[in-house]
Formats: C-alpha cells, sequence, structure tokens
C-alpha cells in the first residue's frame, strides 16, 4: 500500500487504523510541543511570503469547532458512544480530535478550558488581525422539533461560543448553531444576532436537517432579513456519524435558502461524494457535488449568494482533479472563504504536503517546511499549504483569506 492510498483508507474509516501496513510520515499523533514556532521557522521566508498581499486584519478563520468533554462551565455535552469500547470507531474519531487540540498539554484545570487556551497559544504565532471564529453545534432535533440525543453527537451551547468570544475578543468571534425545526428558532437567532454572532452553522446530515424542507423557510426569511450568512456543510460527512445518511448534503437543498435571498456559505466547496441530480428530478443521475456546487456558483441569480469554503479540501481525501479546479477557477475567488477546520488540521494522518509534490503542486523541499510548522502550529500550516499549493502557475488569490468582509455589514464596523 502506498503512502497516498494508506491515508485515504484512514479517512474512509473514517479514521480507523484497521488493516494498515505502513505508518504515514508524519505519525499517528500529535505530539503537542509545549512552546511557541521556533525563530527558525517564525523568520522563514516562507512563512513572511505567505501573508505578502494578504490584509492580516481581515483575516477570520470562519471554520473552527469550539470542542470539548463538558468538564467545566461550557454546557458541552457529548454522545456516551464517543467515548465508549463499545463504539471504537466513533470513540477513535473523538480520541484524534481531542489529540489534535492539544488539550490535556495545557495547564489548565479542564479540557474544556484547555482547548481555549491552545487556540489562544496558536494566536500568539499568527499575525496580527488574525481572528478565529469558533463553531457552535445545535443538537439533532427530530421532525417534530424535539431533541433526539442518540443521533446527537455532541453539543456546544450558542452561550458558550459567544461568552469566549466576549471574554477574548481580540482573538475568537463566534458563529450560532440553531436548528430550524426548533420552536424557539426564530427567537434563538434573534438572540444570537443581537449578541454579535456572525452566521449560523449547519451539518444536515448531522443535525437533522432537511434543507430543501418548507419548514426552514420561517428560518431562511428571518436570516435574509439579519443578511446573516449561513455556514453550511455540503458534499458527504466522515468525521462524524451521519443518521440520515448523506441525503441532505446535497448542495441543490440549497437552492431554497438561496431563493429566499440567503447567503449561503459551502463548507468544502462539497468536494466529498456524489449527490443525486434533482435539478432533473428525484430519479436524476449522481453527479459529483463540487459539480453540483460550482452549478449553483455560475447561475447569475445566486452571484451574491452562493459563496464557497475552503476548509479541508487539502485533505488526503481529496481528489487531484476536485483541488485543481478550486485553484484553476479564477472566478470564484473573490468568492471563496478561508476556514481551517480546526481541530482536523492537527489529525496528523489526514494531510499530507507530500501529495502535493506527487502532484507537482509543490517542492520536496517546501514539503519539508511545511511538515516542521505543523508540529508547532497546525493552523499556521493550514494556511500555508492552501497559500502555497500551485496548479499552472495559480494560487488561490489573497481575497480568499480576507473574510472579514463577509461577516460585517460595513468595513468601517469597527474590529
Amino acid at each position: 500500500m502506498n503512502r497516498r492510498n494508506f491515508l485515504k483508507s484512514m479517512l474512509s474509516l473514517p479514521l480507523g487504523v484497521a488493516g494498515c501496513q505502513y505508518m504515514p510520515h508524519e505519525g499517528f499523533f500529535n505530539d503537542c510541543p509545549d512552546k511557541r514556532l521556533p525563530a527558525s521557522l517564525a523568520n522563514h521566508d516562507l512563512v513572511k511570503a505567505v501573508w505578502e498581499d494578504i490584509d492580516t486584519s481581515q483575516v477570520w478563520d470562519c471554520h473552527c469547532h469550539l470542542i470539548g468533554v463538558g468538564d467545566s462551565t461550557s454546557g458541552i455535552w457529548v454522545n456516551p458512544k464517543m467515548q465508549s469500547f463499545l463504539h471504537p470507531i466513533q470513540l477513535a474519531q473523538f480520541k484524534f480530535y481531542l489529540n489534535a487540540s492539544c488539550a490535556r498539554s495545557s495547564n489548565k484545570e479542564t479540557i474544556d478550558e484547555g482547548v481555549v487556551q491552545r487556540l489562544r497559544d496558536l494566536h500568539e504565532d499568527l499575525p496580527r488581525g488574525f481572528r478565529f471564529m469558533l463553531l457552535a453545534f445545535d443538537f439533532y432535533f427530530d421532525a417534530d422539533g424535539v431533541i433526539n440525543r442518540e443521533h446527537s453527537p455532541f453539543h456546544t451551547p450558542n452561550a458558550y461560543a459567544q461568552r469566549m468570544a466576549a471574554e477574548f475578543p481580540g482573538q475568537f468571534e463566534w458563529i450560532a448553531s440553531i436548528h430550524p425545526y426548533r420552536e424557539d428558532a426564530i427567537a434563538a437567532l434573534e438572540e444570537a444576532v443581537n449578541h454579535r454572532a456572525r452566521a449560523i452553522k449547519w451539518l444536515p446530515s448531522v443535525m437533522g436537517i432537511n434543507p430543501g424542507d418548507a419548514r426552514c423557510d420561517a428560518f431562511y426569511e428571518a436570516l435574509a432579513k439579519h443578511n446573516l450568512p449561513l455556514l453550511t456543510h455540503v458534499g458527504d460527512e466522515h468525521a462524524v456519524d451521519t443518521p440520515t445518511g448523506q441525503t441532505y448534503n446535497n448542495p441543490l437543498l440549497f437552492r431554497r435558502a438561496l431563493d429566499h435571498g440567503v447567503r449561503v456559505i459551502f463548507a468544502h466547496c462539497a468536494t466529498l461524494g456524489e449527490s443525486v441530480d434533482i435539478d432533473k428530478g428525484k430519479h436524476g443521475a449522481k453527479v459529483p457535488n463540487l459539480d453540483l456546487f460550482a452549478r449553483l456558483m455560475a447561475e447569475p441569480r445566486y452571484e451574491n449568494l452562493a459563496l464557497g469554503e475552503i476548509a479541508a479540501i487539502t485533505q488526503v481525501n481529496r481528489d487531484r482533479w476536485k483541488v485543481e479546479k478550486i485553484i484553476e477557477t479564477d472566478e470564484w475567488h473573490d468568492r471563496l472563504l478561508y476556514g481551517s477546520d480546526y481541530p482536523l488540521p492537527g489529525v496528523m494522518p489526514v494531510f499530507s504536503p507530500l501529495n502535493f509534490v506527487d502532484w507537482d503542486m509543490l517542492p520536496a523541499n517546501t514539503a519539508d517546511i511545511l511538515s516542521e510548522v505543523r508540529r508547532y502550529n497546525p493552523i499556521l500550516f493550514d494556511v500555508m499549504l492552501k497559500r502555497l499549493i500551485t496548479v499552472k502557475g495559480k494560487r488561490l488569490k489573497g481575497s480568499v483569506f480576507e473574510t472579514r468582509r463577509h461577516f460585517v455589514k460595513s468595513p468601517s464596523i469597527p474590529l
């Protein structure tokens, strides 16, 4: 088994290790060095070059998961399955995420506090103005609007994400998560807006949301009224359990939101899996989700509404042609947003700079520097990798990383 196939197999489990013979180059686990980026790396020409044509006061990482175990006053809840040996895949996933967050390497008393402290420590190596947008995450709700904890992988309350953003205003912003089937969905949205939530986060297949259902209409109307974007996962989901399958992750289901005037930020640019081409009816052929995303991006009526987000597009389970398409499609770049999907950049087996060396998108010596940076700061690594990969002489524009403009109503709004 070659290295790339090994790493792809890791994702397909999605993070299991059974049946593989060879260790990935970086190892399985993050060793969480308890120190900042060494000066030799911080002052390296490649690190400096990454930020050269970017206004770093505008760089907001719009996909940063606020995880934990609920051992503080956070209110975080984790499904017992994710911590049980009776559910080995879910347990392995959760162990990888905690290791990637380096929470236990912190001197904080709780894991929840350690997660936040680790983010604050990583922030010290990033340029002035950079902010993490912390994601809340709502429960799975049944069709009648009742919480179903059995199907919910975890819950990060809006109040906790909002509190962290208020406590550390120079480092964090926050994104609320509100299930549209909730009886109090509109009231919860109003409260989130009043507390400076910058967007709403959905993961349809994991939360039990059918984006094409009329039950979402009132919520869409409220989002459009407040000009609040919807950051939503599209394409196959493998990082956590999907009790409803992948059907609700079809990008075309979000025509309903777009037609209500909602700005939809399509996470990952739908770079995994295939969905039914429902534009051609419920029995349409299956089409790569990236192509369905591209169709929405090409429609003139959605020019100011449909946006893409690049979290995870450089993971080892992404096909070469998909990375090439995103980088080569210049007309998308002003509508693409940077996101890291933290803590996933710290899950060692799921990224490999050497893939891009194999694809002639990175020089080998650049990949070596990236791997060194990653040991100390996976966020900086993630920015660098996405900034440095080159396809036929093209790279992602600096505007892709200047995401703040998509989350404030006017550039004059104070930081």
